[in-house]
């Protein structure tokens, strides 16, 4: 009940933010753009326009969770509000997730109208409902907790203009998780290659999470690697919050 309420709190709170607002109509006019661009191609206007939708979901879902997320903690202790809600019953624990699911609830409202718009303008161009850009919308937005599990984190101990740098470096390295891994087993000598393992291993490997290349080009999707990458999600989100809960646990705020 707590955690609800911090979440419902929270949701409150950003849906008032002007920058969700601004990030919401570029990504709509990205969307919009992509149909423009879409003219340009002959026999690939879908390919196109679903490319660019998925892109910009998961860009802007990224900027959302990045930018709102690093300010949960750090704006409650600069209006001081924390100090009351910490001489209350509420332990730090409900607080984390409840800011947690705050903002993902944020994210989920922001991708499905995202979404909505990308199945507007796709499935006419198809004469279809492209039920299958479901998928990769709905392993983007477990990305985005991956993130928002990220920037929580940072925000326990750092300022916001340092979490979101440390966020956005750990989403571009994610990004790169399988790279990192080739270019290990390329080119790296034993030592280099069990350095750049052990980072492969230990941080997010974001990549998983993309099969919107495949969908849109009609390649086929196991049930199992969806599953599984939908796993790792999880796992690696509660890891994070986890590690968040244990840092803010035994933060000294007097």
């Amino acid at each position: 009940m707590k955690i609800a309420a911090i979440a419902f709190n929270t949701f409150r709170e950003a849906i008032r933010d002007r920058i969700l607002y601004s990030l919401l109509a570029f990504a709509l006019a990205m969307l919009g753009g992509s149909v423009i661009l879409s003219t340009l191609s002959v026999g690939g206007e879908a390919r196109i326009i679903k490319d660019l939708g998925l892109a910009a979901i998961g860009l802007v879902g990224t900027l959302i969770a990045v930018f709102i997320g690093v300010g949960l903690v750090y704006k409650e202790v600069e209006r001081r509000t924390l100090y009351t809600i910490i001489t209350k019953p509420i332990r730090r624990l409900d607080f984390i997730v409840g800011k947690f699911l705050g903002l993902g609830l944020t994210l989920a409202v922001s991708v499905a109208i995202m979404a909505v718009g990308l199945l507007l303008l796709a499935s006419p161009i198809e004469a279809r409902l492209t039920w299958e850009l479901l998928l990769p919308v709905a392993l983007t937005f477990l990305k985005l907790m991956v993130v928002t599990a990220i920037a929580v984190l940072f925000s326990t101990f750092s300022t916001p203009t340092l979490s979101a740098i440390f966020t956005l470096a750990l989403v571009v390295v994610g990004s790169l998780a399988e790279d990192l891994k080739l270019f290990a087993s390329t080119f790296g000598g034993p030592v280099l290659q069990t350095a750049l393992v052990a980072l492969y291993l230990v941080l997010p490997n974001l990549a998983t999470l993309d099969i919107g290349g495949r969908v849109v080009h009609g390649l086929p999707v196991p049930a199992a690697a969806a599953g599984l990458a939908a796993a790792y999600a999880l796992t690696y989100v509660a890891a994070l919050l986890a590690a968040a809960v244990w840092i803010f646990q035994y933060r000294d705020f007097k």
